[in-house]
């Protein structure tokens, strides 16, 4: 179809020498768009025809500008509305279509004026008869005059949505050098029949679009989440840290709650912070002589501490749940560091999932990851800690920094961690971070000179930050809308 009337262009062409396409379509009672594509066909097997890109601006009646040109514009109308006696400002209000924009034209024009003197407005005629100008004008451009009115006069009635400024684009052709009144189908492949016959020599071939668009490749593709985690990681990797073994989702109290030193009746530890595992219930796995230390320092102090001062059971230790922070991890990882024969300093991290029992909201959900780094070393202070911070959020691309006294059970001194959101134009909460206490070191038995600094922040909170989500189940659940895995961008911190 779109070569037989490609053919019949270039038989209007061969007559004619030049043509527009609006006069084409109007010729061959076609659409002009069918025209167009006719024309790129044509274009596409050689230089048969010259297509030179034309546009044309001209001015058409709005809806309300060909009601204008029906019943009269709408001070006209005011102005008719309005007896030779008057008529009062508020019924004139009611019984004329657009009556707020035609007074006020009225007025302007001095048609009509305003009687205050007996109280309530009466409208009254002002001159004995009107020119209604703007119908005038209208009908003008509806006949195709619009040449005749001034471009200033045009702008107001655009401005007043009479009239509406349209742009016509088309195509004035002419003949090509290679011009023909028929089309010969352009070859794409070169074939081994063609080289062995020799006809390759007078056919014609379609030139190669180098800037055509391959087809995609079929591949995998990160979750946000994952590329933020991949640079996270790649961070502490850089700054000498190695990553901890965390794939035990299902913790024990003892490791989750007991080795950090907190509290058997710490609110934390009710089922309505904490998924708790029916099945199985309990577990009965532990260092029998480590378990003893930790039920010492919570019943009765040690190590320089008083303890809670309570009957530690190892029914609540026992206790299986889904973990509720990775720090059950480093708990685990410091107590295999204290087994060994001489004390070595480590860095360690972890990226991975947590659950807690929370309301879930634009910003909480009841699985999420937090991202925990820990240091032992010899005499390690705040100082330390702070000074870590400052190496590991600016690689991060945040620079401003400020820290907020806190309180963790297992941690002493206690720090909230904060940087200022230049998006928000505020100081928002990025993670926490402190210094384990001795009660929770000493029983596993490093030595009492090794300290240990340790922080922890969610992947989710800098992810939302990084990629514009204001609601986190637009990032995880099953609403997750799996072309955005596909077509979000690279993640690429400002280090």
């Amino acid at each position: 179809m779109a070569q037989e009337l490609g053919e019949k262009i270039l038989l209007y062409l061969d007559k004619h020498n030049q043509v527009d396409t609006l006069d084409l379509a109007k010729h061959f009672n076609e659409e002009h768009q069918k025209i167009v594509g006719a024309v790129k066909s044509v274009q596409a097997t050689g230089d048969l025809i010259n297509a030179e890109n034309k546009s044309e601006k001209y001015w058409e009646l709005t809806e309300e500008g060909q009601s204008v040109v029906q019943h009269g514009s709408h001070e006209a109308c005011v102005y008719k509305a309005v007896p030779e006696e008057g008529l009062s400002q508020a019924e004139l209000m009611k019984v004329v279509p657009n009556a707020k924009v035609g007074f006020s034209k009225a007025m302007s024009a001095g048609w009509i004026v305003v009687d205050k003197s007996g109280g309530a407005p009466i409208v009254k005629r002002k001159v004995d008869a009107i020119t209604d100008t703007v119908r005038l004008h209208l009908k003008s451009i509806c006949s195709g005059y619009h040449n005749e009115i001034p471009d200033k006069t045009k702008q107001e009635y655009k401005k007043r949505k009479l009239i509406q400024e349209v742009i016509v684009k088309s195509f004035m052709l002419t003949k090509g050098p290679d011009f023909s009144t028929t089309i010969t189908k352009l070859e794409t492949d070169l074939t081994s029949d063609m080289i062995v016959s020799g006809s390759w020599k007078t056919l014609k071939f379609k030139d190669y679009n180098l800037e055509a668009l391959g087809a995609p490749a079929e591949c995998g593709y990160l979750h946000p989440l994952l590329q933020v985690r991949t640079e996270f990681r790649q961070i502490f990797l850089e700054m000498g840290f190695s990553e901890m073994p965390t794939n035990n989702y299902v913790e024990s109290s003892f490791w989750n709650f007991d080795a950090l030193f907190q509290p058997q009746q710490h609110p934390a530890r009710d089922a309505h912070d904490t998924f708790f595992v029916s099945e199985p219930k309990s577990s009965s796995n532990f260092p029998t002589d480590y378990l003893e230390k930790v039920k010492t320092v919570h019943s009765k102090g040690g190590y320089g501490s008083l303890g809670y001062g309570y009957d530690w059971k190892i029914e609540e230790a026992q206790k299986n749940l889904l973990r509720t922070h990775t720090t059950a991890a480093s708990a685990r990882m410091l107590y295999k560091l204290a087994k060994q024969k001489e004390f070595k300093p480590v860095k360690y991290f972890s990226i991975d999932r947590v659950f807690r029992n929370e309301t879930l909201d634009a910003t909480h959900l009841a699985e999420f990851h937090q991202v925990e780094g820990v240091i032992a070393d010899y005499n390690l202070t705040l100082g330390n800690l702070i000074a870590v911070f400052n190496e590991f959020f600016n690689k991060l691309g945040i620079t401003q920094l400020e820290f907020k006294p806190a309180y963790n059970p297992y941690t002493e001194p206690s720090m909230e961690i904060f940087c200022f959101h230049k998006g928000l134009g505020k100081w928002i909460e990025i993670g926490n971070s402190g210094v384990f206490r001795p009660e929770m070191l000493l029983p596993m038995g490093l030595p009492e000179n090794v300290n240990v600094i340790a922080w922890g922040l969610s992947l989710e909170r800098p992810t939302m930050i990084k990629y514009g989500y204001n609601n986190i189940r637009d990032l995880v659940g099953p609403k997750v809308d799996l072309n955005m895995v596909r077509t979000t961008a690279l993640c690429r911190l400002d280090k």
